[in-house]
């Protein structure tokens, strides 16, 4: 359960569309395979992200990536529901490595959308390493 959000408090539908808007911004020259994701925060904002592919692809950002730096741009805070699509608009699983960023991020019991129905980061990244493993952030950490 995610603070003071009941499952209910979440319209799955909303974020789909958001992801799907945040899709189309894509680019993606190279691959030709648009990514949109979108998450809802705790204080009820929607922010979303596409991935931006670069010539190089090892400096390619991903959608989490973007919907991520869109999280601390506008505010900041903590994620609570989580939405990713393809360019066909069908449900993606983030990948390991956004699942780390998306943990970082998180309220405890985020809940993602997934091809198998609404699963929480805990199931899809078990024994996840995060923030609490390093001891409290420095003063000047900008994570509110």
């Amino acid at each position: 359960m995610n603070l003071g959000f009941k499952d209910s408090d979440i319209d799955w539908e909303a974020l789909r569309e958001a992801a799907t808007r945040a899709m189309k911004r894509a680019y993606v020259p190279y691959s030709d395979f648009p990514v949109g994701a979108a998450a809802l925060t705790e204080d009820g904002r929607i922010v979303s992200g596409c991935n931006v592919e670069n010539a190089s692809y090892g400096l390619t950002l991903c959608a989490e990536c973007s919907l991520v730096s869109q999280l601390q741009m506008t505010g900041g805070g903590r994620l609570v529901a989580f939405s990713c699509v393809d360019g066909a608009g069908n449900i993606l699983m983030p990948c390991g490595r956004c699942r780390q960023l998306l943990y970082e991020f998180r309220t405890p019991g985020m809940q993602l959308m997934t091809g198998s129905g609404i699963k929480t980061i805990e199931e899809v990244l078990p024994d996840a390493f995060g923030p609490e493993h390093l001891g409290p952030p420095r003063p000047d950490a900008n994570l509110e």
